[in-house]
This record gives structure tokens, C-alpha cells and sequence, in this order.
């Protein structure tokens, strides 16, 4: 039988957001030493961890002194320095998901390339350095132009619906995908160890608001047929499988108006659509990732009880210190679970905690989630009427 020390191992996250601190909650749950990388001091996982590097995430030196204190990296955000991660992976640090497998996700282009190269279902794409208005008035209309690193939250992604739209086209490059005209927006979180033992948990369906393009609600389980939640699986595990990934991966896809299942693109960590595993599953996607990266079994991914979960934005016109509006009303709704993300200053649409509602009627969990969104605000000490 073997035998742990205390702590077990010592985890380096890059990147100390509110993904970063709920992965620290389910590491020190399990006896786990937590170090973040974060250029802010105090930043959300730091209020959990037991140290913090202040430091930018591509700080090269930086993440090497993370490195040298950890027993693996993992990181909560794409949007980091590869090249130095590259070359720690290739002295024997022990990173996951791997930064081959990274390198790859933070170009949209490559990774559609990769997933459409192993026969993942993708929408037809192609690439463009400079998008002008030849090119555009050769293109079947609408068309979703996408920029191949850097976006996340709906940025670094137009809908260009006519050829009109060419003034809001992005001048980097980018490709430009086929617009699908879906019925849902689907999404799973997929676990892969070095092994390739896997653990799929439940299809969700994901809702967008249109003025933020920012994921809305989840509702667990998606509203399909067991037939089409078990294709969305296969894919969602070939599509992981195709990039080797070893971690948590999120993989988000289309269902077509005529039952086609295609894969949108994939987070190589805990994801948004996730966050109702705290409660609703027996592992979280969180402590998944600590099992899957410390080399301890997987979870079990079971659904306890059908959820919604609703994402609460920084309401616009507020900044500054968070202010929290109708907390007893929401948290009076039988099943409701509040997370607040402990970001010191709130601002117009940014993500500033969750709710999740259990129920054991998915419609009446979601008629809830409608409830929270009239109900809880996060507002903040200054107002400003231009915003």
C-alpha cells in the first residue's frame, strides 16, 4: 500500500482567478501545498493558497521560480508564456496539461486544424491575415471571424452578418468560420489522465447573453435525447483524445438544426460550464483536476440531482468595491448555492461569482436561475451613468 507524505504534492498554478482558487479549495481540501502566479497580490486563489508569486504570467523568470517550488504545474488561463513552459516541460518539470497540447489550443486556427486532421466534426474554416472588403464580398454571409490567439469571453470574435459589417471586422490575424445556424449550445468537461483512463461528465446545455456573448446559464442535463448526448460525448472524447490532453478539459459544441454535433472549441482547464459540479456531482471538475494531475484515480463524474447555474456579472455603471444586492432572496430558493470569487473591484459585465440551484425538476431549477438574475446584482461604491 503506498504511502502519502504531508503535504501530499505541491501544486504551482499559474494564473490565480476565480478557476485558480476553486481548484485551491479542492487541493487543500485533499492535503495538497498550493503556490499561484499572479500579478496581483491577494488575487482570489491567493486567499487560498498557501503562497503566492506576484508576478505577470509571462514573466518567464517568474515562472520558473514557481516551477522550482512545485511538484507539478497546472494554470487556470490559456493566455500564458509558452516558450517558457516549453522549455521547462523539456528539463523535466512536470507540466498538465502539457504545453504541446497548450500551444496548440491557443491558436483557434491550429486547433481547428488538429481536430479536423483526426475527423473531429468542425465548422468549415479557413485562415486570413488581413480581412478586407474583396475578401469579404467573396464569403457566404453571415460568417464568424474568430482571432487566432488571445480572445476569450466572446472577445476576438465578430459575427460579420453583411458588407457593411467590414468596419468591425479584426485587423489581426484570424480565421473566418462558417456561421452555424444552431439549436443548442452544448457543452462537457472531459478528464484524461497520463494514462488515458477518462472520466466524461454529463452533457450541459449552455445559454449566451446577447450583449456580453458571455455563457449565461447552465442547465444539467441537457435537454436532448440520449442518443445525441451520447454522440456529443464521443466527440467531445475523440476531440481530447486527438490532442493528447492529460488535465480538465472543456469542450464546447453545436447542435446543428438537422442533429449534427460539431465542436466549437475546447478550454485546456475547469470551464465555466463546470461549475455546477461543486454540487451536483459526486467529484467536482476541480478536484478532478487535482486527482488527474497528482496521479490519483479518477472521480466519480455522476449527477446527484439536476442544476442550473447562472454566472453573476459586475452590473454596468458600477465599478469599484463590490457591492452585493438581494443575497437573502436568492439564497431563501431551496437548493441555491452562492459563490462570490473574492475580486476586490467589480466592473461592467466581469465575472464576479455564481449561483448554482439544485431541484429535482430541471425546469423548475432553471424557472429559479430567472429569479436570481432580477434578483442578485453585484454592483459596486461608484456609479457612472456613461457606462
Amino acid at each position: 500500500m503506498k504511502k502519502f507524505p504531508y503535504p501530499i504534492k505541491r501544486i504551482g498554478i499559474i494564473g490565480g482567478g476565480q478557476l485558480a482558487k476553486m481548484s485551491a479549495q479542492a487541493a487543500k481540501q485533499m492535503g495538497f501545498y498550493v503556490t499561484v502566479l499572479d500579478s496581483t497580490p491577494k488575487c482570489p486563489a491567493a486567499q487560498i493558497a498557501d503562497a503566492q508569486i506576484v508576478g505577470d504570467l509571462y514573466d518567464g523568470e517568474k515562472i520558473k521560480a514557481l516551477a522550482k517550488v512545485s511538484d507539478v504545474l497546472t494554470y487556470d488561463v490559456e493566455h500564458i508564456d509558452i516558450e517558457t513552459l516549453k522549455n521547462l516541460h523539456d528539463e523535466g518539470f512536470i507540466i498538465y496539461p502539457s504545453p504541446a497540447v497548450l500551444e496548440i489550443i491557443q491558436d483557434k486556427l491550429k486547433q481547428k486544424q488538429v481536430l479536423a486532421g483526426h475527423g473531429v466534426p468542425v465548422p468549415s474554416f479557413e485562415a486570413i491575415d488581413q480581412l478586407t472588403s474583396e475578401i469579404l464580398a467573396n464569403m457566404r454571409l453571415p460568417i464568424v471571424q474568430k482571432a487566432r490567439k488571445g480572445g476569450y469571453d466572446g472577445k476576438g470574435v465578430v459575427l460579420l452578418q453583411s458588407q457593411a459589417d467590414i468596419v468591425n471586422a479584426l485587423q489581426t490575424p484570424s480565421m473566418l468560420e462558417e456561421f452555424i445556424d444552431f439549436t443548442k449550445e452544448l457543452a462537457i468537461i472531459i478528464a484524461r489522465t497520463p494514462t488515458g483512463k477518462t472520466a466524461c461528465y454529463p452533457v450541459v446545455e449552455m445559454v449566451f447573453d446577447d450583449k456580453t456573448n458571455i455563457c449565461d446559464i447552465v442547465a444539467v442535463p441537457a435537454q436532448i435525447d440520449a442518443a445525441t448526448a451520447e454522440k456529443a460525448t464521443l466527440i467531445a472524447l475523440h476531440a481530447v483524445e486527438a490532442l493528447g490532453g492529460v488535465g480538465v478539459f472543456g469542450v464546447e459544441m453545436f447542435l446543428t438544426q438537422d442533429g449534427e454535433i460539431l465542436v466549437n472549441e475546447i478550454a485546456p482547464r475547469p470551464h465555466n460550464s463546470g461549475h455546477y459540479t461543486i454540487e451536483a456531482c459526486i467529484t467536482s471538475q476541480f478536484e478532478q483536476l487535482i486527482r488527474v494531475i497528482s496521479g490519483l484515480p479518477l472521480g466519480r463524474c455522476d449527477l446527484l440531482m439536476p442544476a442550473a447555474m447562472v454566472n453573476l456579472l459586475g452590473e454596468p455603471g458600477y465599478t469599484g468595491c463590490p457591492i452585493i444586492e438581494g443575497l437573502e432572496e436568492a439564497l431563501a430558493i431551496p437548493g441555491t448555492a452562492f459563490h462570490f470569487y473574492d475580486k476586490t473591484t467589480t466592473r461592467p459585465f466581469r465575472k464576479m461569482g455564481h449561483i448554482t440551484i439544485l431541484n429535482e425538476i430541471l425546469d423548475n431549477a432553471i424557472a429559479n436561475t430567472q429569479i436570481i438574475k432580477k434578483t442578485l446584482k453585484i454592483k459596486g461604491l461608484k456609479w457612472n451613468s456613461q457606462t
